[in-house]
């Protein structure tokens, strides 16, 4: 059979070899390896036809030089030198990579994965950079480094293949790549010289390509929910529940519990904050805080990228918005970053948490006790100038003006009482001095006026300007003034610590209390006093009514002389002011007027005469008979003596 050519079909096994592993030649002793004897046959049992050499033979051998035995060897000719751009021809070590590129103005994405192959040339040491082109990519693709040798640092020297390792960044021209991977001939051939390499990274995915793909794939749509908008418009509408609320700033500078009103509206799940008005607050009236809209409840919970500034946010950018679950009593509500305590709520909401979500509403007691106002101290008083002045710059931060009571002074105007008096002094030249005390009956001032007298030794005149004067002992802060029941003959009237004696006083005063009855009652001290110096009774008198005298027949002529004689003693005629009365009644300015109207004019000027006795003065002055009164006639009769 052995010689049969081993041609197909010739081939045959022999049945004899059973075996056909191969002797070792190795063996284990005391858990070394220890060489074992030379085999003696081959694969499949054959016994090997070889000699074999004895130790002694192996030993002399190994003594004896070949050189001695067979001579010099012949010198093996040196192979053929290659170049590199033979030997190293079509042989390219390549590198997979990628670098970040930054996208501007972008609201899909802020950077973008550019993956990249680095052929790295061992003919020539050169490299180049392509990026695999992707269809519909909307990018110039392809080649970005040409083949060239590439720069490693400022030295001058460049990128070579052993600089070249997997996980590890790669300058080129100022951009950077990061090696993730390489092929299978460029793992051996860096191994083959001695290059440890790094494990292998994985090339992170473009967000973008991410989004391209997740628009491509099937889309899948969910089944619409049974709820009709329409029937929530129609059995909605016009529903509305509302929450009693305040808004604690406490915490902030001047912060305050403010109540507001929450109104959530069940037509379309829009909320309104509404500010409840309280009387005296201080604020302007601005009722709604918060417009009607639905509202978020993380509203920064937003993309970075979304155009906050030109849209508004829709259900595409929030999608967990305000509901009814969400709203409960006792329950503290962000709104845009104001905190709403929920305390109350009406009928309505109550009746519909119940029958919708089966849960009742009760009240949380927000009242708070109402602190103390501060109180307005008024300083002491100073003493400068009026009371009522210095007041004024306590009530305001702009002084205004005291008010004036102008139905009193109109009522009383040109009404002056004039009491007659003597300084009481420890001064004996002081005590004979004499004085007119004048009171103003229309703002209830009081002038003092000392009548000169020649060779006294005293310049008289102006003794005090009108003012208002306060009874000695007085509170300052509640001061009380002289009043003229206080004029009585014989008080004494304290002026700025000058001691006065009221000793007299002219027939208007006794008039005008008698004609305010009311004021003056008939028993006061004053009243008695002016009656007892003039000799009158005491009688009740009408207010505004001239005084009756009972006459005698032939006694008005003597009462016509006595009136005369009295005014030019008194010189109780004003002839400026009277001049400007007859001027007034004097229309066509023909220096008469009627005699009516000088009996209004006599009135107007406070003459203290009854209505026959001015008749019968008015009929001297008529010397025409003809009922024209002349202005000079009429004032030539009263200073008349």
């Amino acid at each position: 059979m052995s010689s049969l050519p081993f041609l197909p079909g010739n081939s045959f096994t022999d049945p004899t070899k059973t075996k056909f592993h191969l002797c070792h030649s190795l063996n284990y002793k005391n858990g070394y390896s220890v060489p074992a004897a030379y085999p003696t046959v081959g694969i499949g049992g054959e016994p090997l036809k070889v000699n074999q050499l004895s130790e002694a033979e192996l030993d002399s051998l190994a003594n004896q030089k070949p050189t001695l035995t067979y001579g010099q060897a012949q010198p093996q000719p040196p192979e053929d030198f290659i170049p590199a751009h033979k030997a190293f021809d079509k042989k390219v070590l390549m590198f997979k990579a990628y670098y970040k590129q930054t996208v501007h103005e972008s609201p899909n994405e802020h950077y973008r994965i550019r993956p990249v192959n680095i052929y790295y040339y061992l003919e020539d040491d050169s490299i180049s950079v392509v990026e695999p082109v992707v269809e519909n990519s909307g990018m110039p693709q392809g080649k970005l480094i040409k083949r060239q040798r590439l720069p490693k640092d400022d030295q001058g020297s460049h990128w070579h293949w052993k600089d070249l390792n997997m996980s590890m960044n790669v300058t080129f021209y100022g951009k950077v790549f990061h090696i993730v991977d390489c092929d299978k001939f460029t793992q051996d051939y860096l191994e083959s010289e001695g290059i440890e390499l790094n494990g292998p990274s994985s090339m992170p995915a473009d967000p973008y390509n991410h989004h391209r793909v997740e628009s491509a794939k099937l889309q899948m749509f969910k089944t619409p929910s049974d709820f009709d908008k329409l029937k929530q418009f129609l059995t909605m509408d016009r529903k509305v529940l509302r929450f009693y609320c305040v808004w604690d700033d406490r915490d902030q500078m001047f912060g305050e519990m403010r109540p507001f009103v929450l109104h959530y509206y069940l037509v379309d799940d829009t909320v309104e904050v509404r500010e409840v008005r309280t009387p005296n607050s201080g604020r302007d009236p601005f009722p709604v805080l918060i417009g009607r809209h639905k509202l978020p409840k993380n509203r920064d919970n937003v993309e970075s990228s979304f155009p906050a500034v030109v849209m508004e946010l829709s259900e595409h950018e929030i999608k967990d918005w305000f509901t009814p679950a969400d709203l409960d009593i006792g329950k503290t509500v962000y709104v845009y970053g104001r905190r709403f305590l929920l305390y109350d709520c009406d009928d309505f909401t109550r009746a519909y948490y119940a029958h919708r979500l089966g849960r009742g509403m009760g009240s949380v007691d927000v009242n708070q006790p109402h602190p103390e106002l501060p109180k307005m101290e008024i300083p002491l008083y100073n003493g400068f100038g009026s009371m009522e002045d210095s007041m004024q710059n306590c009530l305001s931060l702009i002084p205004q003006p005291p008010k004036k009571d102008y139905i009193k002074m109109m009522e009383n105007d040109h009404k002056i009482l004039r009491f007659e008096a003597t300084m009481d002094s420890v001064h004996p030249e002081d005590n004979n001095r004499r004085f007119i005390i004048s009171y103003r009956l229309s703002d209830d001032m009081i002038s003092i006026y000392e009548p000169p007298v020649r060779n006294s030794g005293i310049i008289g005149g102006k003794f005090l300007e009108a003012t208002r004067i306060t009874k000695p002992d007085c509170d300052p802060e509640n001061p009380e003034f002289y009043t003229p029941a206080d004029f009585a003959i014989g008080n004494i009237i304290v002026v700025f610590k000058h001691r006065f004696q009221i000793t007299d006083a002219d027939e208007y005063v006794l008039r005008y209390m008698e004609a305010h009855a009311d004021t003056f009652p008939p028993q006061s001290q004053a009243l008695q006093s002016f009656r007892a110096r003039h000799g009158r009774q005491t009688e009740d008198v009408v207010k505004n009514t001239p005084v009756q005298i009972q006459r005698t027949g032939g006694d008005l002529s003597d009462l016509v002389q006595e009136v005369r004689f009295q005014l030019q003693k008194d010189n109780y005629m004003n002839h400026s002011s009277l001049r400007e009365a007859f001027l007034w009644y004097d229309k066509d300015r023909s220096g008469k007027i009627d005699k009516s109207e000088v009996r209004n004019l006599c009135r107007r000027c406070n003459l203290p005469v009854d209505d026959d006795l001015l008749d019968a003065l008015i009929a001297e002055c008529d010397h025409n008979k003809d009922g024209q009164i002349d202005y000079f006639e009429f004032i030539k009769f009263l200073n008349w003596s």
